[in-house]
C-alpha cells in the first residue's frame, strides 16, 4: 500500500466500480459519494436487468452507471475499484491496464477510510459481523456520535425513500464503523481502535489460518472486545492489550445477562444485560428473535462501551433498533399461518443459528438453501450437510438448487446434489431441484397451515425476489 496516492490526493480523483451493486462495493462507492467524489460503475447484473430498482435508486442518486464492456474506462487519473479475484479480461481490467489506471481491491479501499479516520471501530468473526455493524453504528448514531458506516447489509433504521439500500451512512470523519473480512485475508489491513471478535469458526479458510488472522487482528487492536461464550475467540485473549469481554453462558464476562432473565419470543426478546464492571442491570428489549442475535447485541453493546458509551444508553438505543434486511427479515405470515422469512444464512453456523431460531418455536420448517457459488460449497460442504441433518427434524424438508453461477471459470464438477446425498445417508430429509422455479413450484405445493419457510443464501440479490413472490403466490 505504499504506492498510494495521500488520502487527499486519492479521494479528490474519479472512481469506477467494477461491480458497483454488489453488497461489498456498493456501501463504499455511497460513502465516497457522501464525501464528494465522483463515483461511477459498471455491474453484470445492470447488464443482465437483475435487481433493477437498486440501479434506478443508484442513478437517481447519482451515480453514472455503464455497460461492463470497458466504456466507462476512460482516463488514467480514474481509480478502479475491482475484486481481488477478478480477471484480467473483464473489459473494464483490461482498459485500466492499457491506461496505466490505479486499482484498489474493495479492502484495500475500505481500510485506507478506516485507518485515515479518527478512530476505527472494526467488527470481526465468521457470523454475525453485518448485525453487530448494524447495532454498534446505530447506537453511535442514536448517541449522536454522527458515525460513519460500511456495512454488507441493508440497516432499515436508516432505509428512506431517497436511499432504499442504506447498506452505509455517511456521518463525521471521527468515527468508522465497519465490518471486517478473514475470508480473502484482508483483515490484516486494519488497525482498529477497538476490535470486537464475534466468533471463530469454519468458512473460507482453515482453522489454523483463521486462529492467525484473528489473533493478528486482536494484536492490533488498541481495544480488544471479545465473546466470551466462543472458545476458539477466548483463546486468543492472550493476544490482545485491553480487553472488554461478552457472553450469554459466560459469568465472568464483563458485559453478560443476568440468568434466568431471557425471555423469549418468536419474532423478539427481552433480558437483563449486567455491566459487571459495576453490576449495574438494564432491562435489553430487542426487535429481533434467536439467542445468536441477543450475543449480538451484548457485542454491540461491548463495542459501544470500549468507545465510551454507557451500558444504558446502549441498551435504551437497541430498543429502537429494526434489524437488516435479509437477517431473519420476516417477508410476511398469510391467512394459514404460513410465515415466509429471507435469511443471510449461508455457512454452518449462520444456517444453524437461523435453523435453532425456528425450531424454538412450534410449526414445520421448510427450508431453501441456495449455495453461494461452487467452491465454498466444496471448501464447507460436508460441514453444511452436517449442520442440516443435525439441526432439522424429520418432518421438516430441505430444498437445494444449484449454487449461484454468474459466469466465469470456476470448477463446477461438484455441485448441491453431492450435499442433499451426504444429508440423507445422515439421516435427513432433502431434495435436489436444480432450477429456482421449480423450487418455487414445490413450496407452493409443499406448503401447509403453520409452516415456517425460510429462504437462505448469499450473494444473489434476487433470493428477496424469490421470498416475496413465493409469499404472494401463498397469499
Amino acid at each position: 500500500m505504499t504506492d498510494f496516492p495521500s488520502p487527499d490526493e486519492l479521494f479528490a480523483r474519479p472512481f469506477f466500480f467494477v461491480g458497483i451493486g454488489g453488497s461489498g462495493m456498493l456501501p463504499l462507492a455511497q460513502i465516497l459519494k457522501g464525501r464528494g467524489a465522483v463515483v461511477a460503475g459498471s455491474d453484470r447484473s445492470f447488464d443482465q436487468g437483475r435487481t433493477p430498482e437498486k440501479f434506478a435508486a443508484l442513478e437517481r442518486q447519482g451515480f453514472e452507471l455503464h455497460p461492463q464492456d470497458g466504456s466507462g474506462i476512460i482516463s488514467g487519473d480514474q481509480v478502479v475499484v475491482a475484486s481481488a479475484a477478478i480477471e484480467d479480461t473483464v473489459p473494464e481490467i483490461s482498459k485500466a491496464n492499457e491506461l496505466g489506471c490505479l486499482r484498489l481491491s474493495r479492502a484495500e479501499l475500505n481500510s485506507i477510510l478506516f485507518n485515515t479516520s479518527g478512530a476505527g471501530l472494526a467488527v470481526a468473526g465468521t457470523s454475525g459481523k453485518s448485525t453487530v455493524t448494524g447495532m454498534l453504528g446505530w447506537i453511535l448514531e442514536a448517541t449522536g456520535r454522527e458515525p460513519t458506516i460500511m456495512n454488507g447489509a441493508v440497516m432499515k433504521n436508516f432505509v428512506s425513500p431517497e436511499r432504499p439500500f442504506a447498506s452505509a451512512v455517511v456521518g463525521s470523519q471521527s468515527l468508522y464503523v465497519s465490518e471486517v473480512d478473514e475470508s480473502d485475508g484482508s483483515i490484516a489491513l486494519y488497525r482498529p481502535a477497538v476490535g470486537i471478535l464475534l466468533n471463530v469458526s469454519l468458512d473460507h479458510k482453515s482453522m489454523e489460518e483463521l486462529r492467525q488472522l484473528f489473533g493478528d487482528y486482536l494484536s492490533r487492536s488498541r481495544i480488544s472486545v471479545i465473546n466470551a461464550d466462543d472458545e476458539e475467540a477466548l483463546a486468543l485473549l492472550p493476544q490482545a492489550k485491553e480487553v472488554i469481554t461478552f457472553g450469554i453462558e459466560q459469568e465472568k464476562a464483563q458485559i453478560g445477562i443476568v440468568p434466568g432473565s431471557i425471555a423469549e419470543g418468536p419474532v423478539r426478546q427481552a433480558a437483563l444485560v449486567v455491566d459487571r464492571h459495576d453490576g449495574s442491570q438494564h432491562a435489553l428489549r430487542l426487535n429481533m428473535p434467536g439467542r445468536h442475535n441477543l450475543s449480538n447485541a451484548l457485542a454491540a453493546i461491548a463495542g459501544a462501551a470500549a468507545a465510551g458509551i454507557p451500558v444504558a444508553a446502549s441498551v435504551e438505543a437497541l430498543a429502537g433498533f429494526e434489524g437488516l434486511a435479509r437477517r431473519f427479515d420476516i417477508v410476511g405470515t398469510n391467512h394459514a399461518a404460513i410465515t415466509v422469512i429471507d435469511d443471510f444464512g449461508h455457512n454452518p453456523e449462520k444456517c444453524a443459528a437461523t435453523l435453532r431460531t425456528l425450531r424454538a418455536h412450534e410449526g414445520r420448517v421448510l427450508a431453501f438453501f441456495q449455495p453461494h457459488g461452487y467452491g465454498p460449497l466444496r471448501q464447507m460442504g460436508a460441514e453444511l450437510a452436517q449442520t442440516f441433518a443435525a439441526e432439522l427434524t424429520e418432518e421438516d424438508i430441505l430444498l437445494m438448487c444449484d449454487p449461484v453461477y454468474f459466469g466465469g471459470t470456476v470448477d463446477r464438477s461438484e455441485g448441491s446434489e453431492r450435499i442433499v446425498r451426504l444429508i440423507e445417508e445422515a439421516g435427513g430429509t432433502a431434495e435436489y431441484i436444480p432450477a429456482r422455479k421449480a423450487v418455487e413450484d414445490r413450496l407452493t405445493n409443499l406448503a401447509r397451515p403453520g409452516d415456517r419457510i425460510v429462504v437462505m443464501g448469499a450473494r444473489d440479490d434476487t433470493l428477496s425476489e424469490f421470498a416475496r413472490r413465493l409469499f404472494e403466490r401463498l397469499s
